[in-house]
Order: C-alpha cells, then sequence, then structure tokens
C-alpha cells in the first residue's frame, strides 16, 4: 500500500507522468481505482471509465474528483488498519 501513498504524494505534487507510471505497477483493486481516479484528474474519461471497470466500482455514478480522492485515502486507511 506504501506505492498507492507514493502515488498519491505524487498527484498531489503534479507528477502525473510518474505517478501514473507508478500506479501501473499495483494490480490491487484499489490500484485500479486510483489509477482511474488519475485519468479523471488528467481529463481522460474514456481510460478512466476502463480503471473504474477493472477497480469494480461505479464510473457514472461517481463523485467529483474531490470526493472520490477522499472515499480512496478512506478506503486506503481502512485497509492499512485491517493489514
Amino acid at each position: 500500500m506504501s506505492t498507492l501513498k507514493t502515488v498519491l504524494a505524487y498527484m498531489q505534487e503534479g507528477k502525473w507522468n510518474d505517478a501514473h507510471n507508478l500506479v501501473q505497477s499495483d494490480g490491487t483493486l484499489l490500484g485500479a481505482w486510483l489509477h482511474g481516479i488519475l485519468h479523471i484528474q488528467e481529463g481522460d474519461l474514456e481510460d478512466a471509465e476502463y480503471w473504474y471497470g477493472k477497480a469494480a466500482r461505479p464510473f457514472r455514478s461517481r463523485g467529483t474528483l474531490d470526493e472520490e480522492l477522499e472515499y480512496f485515502v478512506s478506503a486506503l486507511k481502512n485497509t492499512n488498519e485491517q493489514a
């Protein structure tokens, strides 16, 4: 999960290429979700929808970018607490 935390940090710093390259190495559902969120942030909704599907997340009824990031961080935290 530290990979996903690093991806989040890259996203916050505006390092889109670094974030995108790193998130591709994570094969988890959370990794796919964050990959989708990254594509939303980049404005690439077609690829975002693909990655949301890989993450088994609803794309068309998703929240705003800020909401999705908030939901993701909460899910990541809950996963870390359970580990």
